[in-house]
């Protein structure tokens, strides 16, 4: 009865159509969820992100959960994530996808979880960092560590949202820094992001984890463009 009244005052909405939900949903209602553009790419063993980063990084794997469309579902759910501060959406996205990598043999063997950073400036401007849920319930899935002591932002660059595409590529001249290498030696890492275009910043992280000995780097992000 108490939550019925809640609902009546403070109706819960999804988040990427903004209709009301009903009761036994949460986050994003049915019909979105039946909608939204999945890649499937980790149960085919698609290669689009090995093909993204070609003569670039060198990755084991790489997976998106979705498609990125201008105007789409996907878009409303990413920038309700990064600039209304709705971060259950990233839990929601890090259950999903994590669900669906601990079923995958190839991601059985990642050590350790990593998501690509904020500027310490950005970071205290928004609060949190958009990928931090997400990449955490990857973790929990899989049944392994995740760590935000490893990768670290140098540069406070602007946001990427209104670039054109070549901008985003040339503008990863940065950007990220390497520390506690000893947490990530001799381990398979799986670096998560919000969304891969031009694949530039996982490039630019993927080369700094690289500094560290012996490792192996696959990528799990919300969506690719």
């Amino acid at each position: 009865m108490f939550k019925a009244v809640v609902n009546l005052f403070f109706p819960k909405v999804c988040y990427a159509c903004l209709n009301i939900l009903d009761d036994y949903a949460n986050t994003i209602c049915i019909d979105c969820r039946h909608h939204l553009p999945v890649t499937n790419f980790h149960f085919e063993h698609n290669d689009t992100i090995k093909k993204v980063l070609y003569g670039r990084a060198k990755i084991e794997n790489g997976t998106a959960l979705f498609r990125f469309e201008k105007k789409g579902l996907v878009q409303q759910l990413i920038h309700g994530l990064k600039y209304k501060g709705y971060e259950n959406i990233g839990f929601f996205l890090g259950n999903w996808l994590g669900g669906e990598l601990k079923t995958i043999t190839h991601y059985s063997s990642v050590d350790i979880v990593i998501p690509v950073p904020l500027h310490k400036n950005k970071l205290r401007k928004r609060g949190f960092n958009q990928v931090t849920k997400f990449g955490q319930q990857i973790a929990i899935a899989l049944h392994t560590d995740y760590s935000e002591d490893v990768l670290v932002k140098i540069t406070n660059t602007k946001s990427q949202v209104n670039k054109k595409r070549f901008a985003r590529w040339s503008s990863h001249e940065e950007l990220f820094a390497l520390q506690n290498p000893s947490i990530i030696k001799n381990k398979h890492i799986l670096l998560v992001d919000d969304i891969i275009t031009t694949g530039a910043t996982l490039e630019a992280c993927i080369a700094v984890l690289n500094q560290a000995q012996n490792v192996k780097i696959s990528i799990a992000t919300m969506a690719i463009a």
